[in-house]
């Protein structure tokens, strides 16, 4: 019988072994990253990733991210080292692209803007530590960071006005913080059930066909204190306040009169004083229209440091820009309503301004039991469903993980959870019924003429547009052989069709690795050299648009774009005016009344950033969009500059497309993105699909078609 004791080697056997061995399968950071991935992956294939293994797949693409860039750049290791390190994190990465295709609500953490919470820099740290790197002391201790204070807090201002005020009015309350309300959520079925995903999805697969629209009382008496009167419809959102409702997402497509909707809505619950929070190109706009429709209300505008301000006002006027210095004594001031105008602006609740907006909010609603809370937007969906968040919470309908009292109190009461059929149904229709009105131009104001988007192709044909397609090449290589390369380590040499889970992962590193970079075969500068490339022929475009059509509104992003197209329209002898980001509100003004006053200029050349809110444009009803937008709302909103109430003629808005580059992709995913809203807000059946931000929607149309190509 042989002897079962060890079996003894040779020490050249053992030297071998030694040799074929591979430090990466069991040393360094790839083993924690490969377990994490793994244990994620294992989470999807049983249902929604939730807690802990979502912060491991944030923090997991973190380091693969850091572990690329740093193998990169590693001189220590040869160059077979280093491609063996890129396969097996390309690898983990495919593994990541396939979970998140399972679980789409992963495919938010990988955003350049995605927060990073304080659990997933312990995570971060604790993997780092474990793989036996060295890490620095000031990562050693995460401290969790406290509410911010920042250098905001230094420049906070008290202006003299609201200091008379306050001695005024003694029993204005200098802290409100001993009159919070509990608003925590009755118990039941629901109490346990994660809710906040579940609603933002119901607006997508519970739309059965209806507008997001809650009902409304039947139109009252159209006329105003100023004189005018009002449309049906907007008739009906003032009487849904004077029926006693205060929260609303007034979501009427723009140029449907909200400003005038939102006012009289002020007027009939008696919320003086109103804070109105706007962006800083339409304070002038809603000072002018506070004239028009309540004369007999005294409005004031928050400028700078407030010098100017007459603190016994009935309406406030603020720009989202200098909340900071204000947010202090407008938390403690006597306010019975809040506007939010352009409410899709607080969207990211990380930035200042949606904090600023948060806490006014707060403090109004702990302070009254129904104050007057309304947000204004004709575009609340930008890039994805959960755009809604912080519109809800600044409007107490949830708060950062659930549900408040009242709209829980609602989904209790359809007796249904997330596992039922026709829970996103009922779910949809609770949230509505909490305040969204939702009317498109052609359901309440046929009166106004119908609009369409053509689109001008132009050929980018000489030295400056042949440098552009080169460019693009040099990106869609780039893409093609970063998808290979993950094939490859995959071990898959005769892939079956394309992997579109892969397609969108290859597309988001290239986003994340190169929108800092500065060269020219990056999807930012491409775009940007293209508006470059078509500013003169779309202002010849425009100028003889001009000459036979009557006024025209011309877009464009950039401020060379702008310049250069004005420079063409002087040469031509077309005479132009401008709306411009570096303006003051005044100049602004002048622009606007000499386009629509002066029948000799043709032209008003705008930003579609500082023109594409709050301006009336419509003496034109031709719009040319030089370049296009990164978000289909923008390009919305720079139309209906001109397609809103009181137009008179069809409106008909040009794009100027650079034929056969990513200018063509862009366009086309615009229209594919306006689906968004369509289906949540509108009821349509527009196929949405996974939520991707248009810079990657347009790396992702490259690389699929030029994988497709190569198939043929």
């Amino acid at each position: 019988m042989a002897p079962t004791g060890p079996t003894r080697t040779s020490p050249r056997s053992q030297s071998a072994k030694r040799g074929r061995k591979k430090p990466i399968d069991d040393e360094g950071i790839i083993p924690i990253l490969a377990r994490a991935v793994r244990e994620v992956e294992s989470s999807a294939g049983r249902g929604k990733v939730t807690g802990n293994n979502r912060t491991k797949f944030q923090v997991a693409a973190l380091l693969i991210r850091e572990e690329r860039l740093r193998a990169k750049e590693d001189l220590t290791v040869s160059l077979a080292q280093k491609q063996e390190i890129l396969k097996r994190l390309d690898g983990l990465a495919s593994i990541m692209a396939k979970t998140a295709a399972r679980d789409t609500t992963l495919i938010a953490l990988l955003a350049p803007e995605a927060t990073v919470s304080d659990a997933a820099k312990r995570m971060r740290r604790d993997f780092r530590v474990a793989s036996g790197v060295e890490v620095p002391p000031e990562e050693l201790i995460i401290v969790d960071e406290p509410s911010p204070v920042g250098p905001e807090v230094a420049r906070q201002v008290v202006p003299a006005s609201v200091r008379q005020a306050q001695l005024a009015n003694p029993f204005m309350a200098p802290d409100f913080a001993a009159y919070q309300k509990p608003q925590g959520s009755p118990e039941g079925r629901l109490l346990n059930w994660e809710l906040m995903e579940p609603l933002f999805r119901s607006f997508e697969q519970g739309s059965g066909g209806g507008v997001a629209s809650m009902d409304l009382p039947a139109a009252g008496n159209p006329s105003t204190p100023g004189g005018l009167d009002l449309m049906v419809h907007q008739s009906e959102f003032v009487e849904g306040v004077r029926h006693g409702h205060r929260s609303f997402l007034l979501a009427d497509e723009p140029g449907l009169g909200k400003t005038a909707e939102a006012l009289m809505a002020a007027e009939v619950a008696g919320a003086f004083p109103l804070l109105v929070v706007v962006p800083n190109v339409v304070k002038t706009n809603w000072l002018r229209e506070v004239h028009q429709w309540l004369p007999g209300r005294r409005p004031t505008v928050v400028h700078g440091d407030g010098a100017e301000l007459n603190a016994f006002s009935d309406v406030f006027i603020v720009n989202y820009d200098i909340l900071d210095r204000h947010v202090g004594w407008l938390s403690k001031f006597d306010f019975r309503g809040m506007v939010v105008d352009e409410a899709h602006f607080i969207k990211n609740k990380e930035s200042q301004r949606s904090k600023h907006v948060q806490a006014l909010g707060k403090t109004i609603r702990a302070r009254l039991r129904h104050p007057l809370l309304i947000a204004l937007t004709g575009t609340p969906l930008i890039n994805q469903i959960e755009d809604f968040r912080m519109i809800w919470q600044f409007l107490g309908w949830i708060d950062d993980k659930k549900p408040m009292g009242e709209l829980m109190a609602k989904l209790e009461t359809t007796g249904l959870t997330p596992a039922d059929p026709g829970f996103f149904y009922e779910a949809r229709k609770a949230v509505i019924s909490m305040g969204i009105v939702r009317r498109r131009k052609q359901d309440v104001a046929k009166d106004i003429p119908a609009r369409r988007v053509a689109d001008i192709p132009i050929e980018l044909d000489d030295e400056m547009g042949r440098s552009i397609i080169d460019a693009e090449r040099k990106l869609v290589a780039r893409l093609v052989e970063r998808y290979d390369r993950v094939i490859k380590a995959r071990g898959d040499s005769t892939p079956d069709g394309i992997d579109e889970d892969l397609v969108r992962l290859v597309s988001r590193s290239e986003i994340d690795e190169t929108q800092s970079d500065d060269s020219g075969d990056n999807v930012f500068t491409l775009v940007r050299k293209i508006g470059q490339a078509k500013a003169v022929l779309a202002a010849d475009y425009t100028a003889q648009l001009a000459r036979n059509v009557g006024k025209v509104v011309f877009f464009a992003k950039h401020i060379d774009v702008l310049d250069k197209a004005e420079a063409h329209f002087a040469s031509v002898g077309i005479k132009t005016t401008s709306i411009r980001g570096d303006q003051s509100v005044s100049t602004r003004q002048k622009a606007i009344d000499a386009f629509t006053n002066d029948e000799s200029v043709q032209v008003i050349v705008c930003s579609l950033l500082a023109a594409g809110v709050g301006v009336n444009l419509q003496a034109a009803s031709n719009v040319v969009l030089a370049e296009l937008s990164w978000t289909s709302a923008e390009q919305t909103q720079a139309i209906d500059r001109v397609h809103r109430i009181g137009q008179e003629l069809p409106v008909t808005a040009w794009r100027i497309v650079a034929a056969h580059t990513v200018d063509a992709r862009i366009a086309e995913l615009i229209d594919q993105k306006s689906g968004l809203a369509a289906r949540a807000l509108d009821g349509h059946d527009t196929e949405v699909g996974v939520e991707v931000t248009m810079q990657v929607g347009a790396l992702i149309a490259l690389l699929t078609n030029a994988l497709e190509a190569r198939a043929l």
